[in-house]
């Protein structure tokens, strides 16, 4: 029988006044690893009046990520909040749920952590651990579709998440029983599922991947998440269980920010926060250089500030940006390759 919060080695029961036996080794798709960064303060910029940093201190923070709110990271949000209260009381059919979708480095992983951090701290908030328990609250799992994906290695990441012990011998549906069981006891209420352009319901290993889910979705009073790239263009959605899949997830897109749209600037006003002066004064040649994608941006600001620290410059300029090399599809973007005659 499995204890609804195991108290081994991959338990996420907690210890101490804080509840923090994470190591840094552990992954996010582990309950220590999540638990790690959702109760991890970001970086912050210094406040006025603090004192200097020293150097080791400033690349300590430029080499930490940073979250940029975006606009769809504020849409995901406001509809996960509204699709867990829809599904709270929901138990015959399978609840609505969300997938995130875009090119990559358009920030759906980023939008994907972000929220379920935002809900693991509101419901701890709310709901405490009793003085002197051993247990911590475990609302939000974590999840990534490992590369061909079947329905037993899925659920084993299900089980692997909260330290559901499992062995080759035991059948996916006794893993899946086991993970039913100890979800609800632990009282999972956000389920975030990565990489999900992974399946492929047209083979039948990911038919049956795809059926998990499904059931899974019905088995848990838990509102599902998914992220993944262009899932529209993947098999996702093809077949009869990719129209069952359409009909009850809302897609958001999280894609590359335009320069203008109407009369708003996005790009923009993502770098507002820097002081006046600087990076918004760079807003074209910064969107030229990113292709409005997050990940890239916040790339080259980071390397850039890197680097004005290592050399001594202590600047972040047009020149110094131009030196950084970002991923190729930003450098692709920035200097298109021509065609040989």
């Amino acid at each position: 029988m499995v204890s609804p919060r195991p108290q081994s080695a991959h338990s996420p029961a907690t210890d101490g006044e804080h509840g923090d036996t994470a190591e840094p080794s552990w992954p996010l798709t582990t309950w220590q690893g999540w638990h790690r960064f959702a109760t991890t303060d970001p970086p912050a910029p210094p406040q006025p009046g603090a004192p200097a940093r020293s150097r080791d201190e400033r690349l300590t923070y430029h080499s930490a990520f940073v979250t940029i709110r975006t606009p769809a990271i504020s849409t995901l949000a406001t509809q996960v909040r509204t699709l867990m209260i829809l599904g709270r009381h929901q138990q015959a059919t399978a609840r609505p749920s969300l997938i995130v979708t875009g090119p990559a480095a358009a920030g759906k992983t980023t939008a994907l952590l972000h929220v379920g951090r935002a809900c693991h701290l509101a419901h701890t908030r709310k709901n405490p651990a009793p003085p002197g328990s051993a247990h911590a609250a475990v609302p939000v799992a974590y999840v990534l579709v490992p590369p061909g994906a079947t329905a037993k290695t899925l659920i084993t990441e299900f089980a692997r998440y909260v330290g559901v012990p499992t062995t080759t011998r035991m059948t996916q549906t006794q893993i899946t029983d086991a993970v039913c069981h100890t979800y609800s006891q632990a009282g999972v209420q956000l389920v975030l599922i990565d990489e999900i352009h992974r399946l492929n319901p047209r083979t039948t290993t990911g038919a049956q991947a795809a059926d998990l889910l499904k059931d899974l979705t019905e088995r848990l009073r838990a509102t599902f998440v998914y992220a993944g790239i262009d899932v529209t263009d993947t098999p996702l959605f093809s077949g009869t269980r990719g129209a069952q899949l359409a009909g009850r997830a809302t897609l958001i897109t999280c894609g590359p920010l335009p320069a203008r749209h109407g009369t708003r600037e996005p790009f923009r006003d993502v770098i507002t926060h820097h002081k006046t002066g600087t990076l918004p004064r760079h807003t074209t040649y910064l969107h030229q250089r990113t292709a409005g994608r997050i990940g890239s941006l916040t790339r080259l600001i980071r390397q850039a500030a890197i680097t004005a620290i290592c050399d001594g410059t202590e600047r972040i300029t047009k020149t110094s940006l131009d030196t950084i090399r970002l991923d190729h599809l930003a450098e692709t973007h920035h200097h298109p390759r021509t065609r040989d005659r």
